[in-house]
């Protein structure tokens, strides 16, 4: 039912080191406890609208339940699971309804920060993006979804604050929670063969964004999350399991 994970605590670390600070190791364990779980469940590895099985995921990530119920609700505050009262959580169930209204909020915002991003961004930003662009096409030819979509998000979140923009960063970062794990499923939809598309359109992206030229590049946003709205969709009616690592 569940995919490899590796432990979150190395087999050397059963004890605190003299003169490290307790806090700052209990931070470590709550950053890595909610990194890894929400990749898990990013990763289709818990169908959606599922229950979040407690003792499985301790046992597998080798922590106490404290920590899984803290990461867990930062998760249902990013949208990515609902807490039930008394009863756990479960992996919030996007419908078609929902996908649709989401999608053209989020290709709304994103289409006006590539316009502000154009007129705000420095030459050391673009020479960031631009680095993870070709990281993240690194893991497209390896066909590494887990290392493409993770840079994938970065590159969208740098373009966002690029825009030196507040309040659209918080909006923004309200409903790319709610999205992440249908954004990730997207990329398998196989009648559209979605992955090699999104990496060609992450190549206009990165050109337009070179040339500054903010009306191309918010029309192209606005295209790329329309079609990965068309992408999820089809995926959800299609009712695929999540893809092995060799596919």
């Amino acid at each position: 039912m569940f995919g490899a994970m590796k432990p979150l605590i190395p087999s050397d670390a059963t004890s605190t080191a003299v003169g490290a600070d307790p806090g700052r190791e209990d931070l470590s364990l709550h950053d890595e406890t909610l990194a890894r779980l929400r990749d898990h469940i990013v990763e289709g590895n818990i169908p959606g609208g599922a229950r979040v099985p407690e003792r499985q995921l301790c046992e597998m990530l080798a922590i106490s339940r404290t920590p899984l119920r803290e990461a867990l609700k930062v998760l249902a505050s990013e949208g990515l699971v609902e807490l039930l009262p008394n009863r756990g959580a479960r992996v919030r169930q996007l419908s078609e309804h929902d996908l649709g209204e989401l999608f053209e909020v989020m290709g709304g915002l994103e289409g006006l920060a590539g316009r502000l991003a154009c007129d705000n961004i420095t030459d050391a930003e673009i020479a960031e993006i631009e680095r993870l662009h070709y990281e993240m096409y690194g893991f497209y030819l390896h066909r590494d979804m887990h290392g493409y979509f993770r840079v994938n998000q970065l590159i969208h979140q740098r373009i966002v604050e690029a825009a030196r923009n507040a309040v659209l960063l918080s909006i923004y970062s309200s409903f790319a929670g709610r999205l992440r794990r249908v954004r990730y499923s997207a990329n398998f939809a196989r009648k559209r063969e979605r992955w090699g598309e999104a990496m060609r359109e992450h190549e206009a992206i990165l050109d337009a964004l070179r040339r500054r030229a903010g009306s191309e590049l918010s029309d192209i946003l606005f295209v790329h999350l329309r079609n990965k709205r068309t992408a999820a969709v089809e995926h959800l009616r299609a009712g695929d399991p999540p893809p092995s690592e060799s596919d």
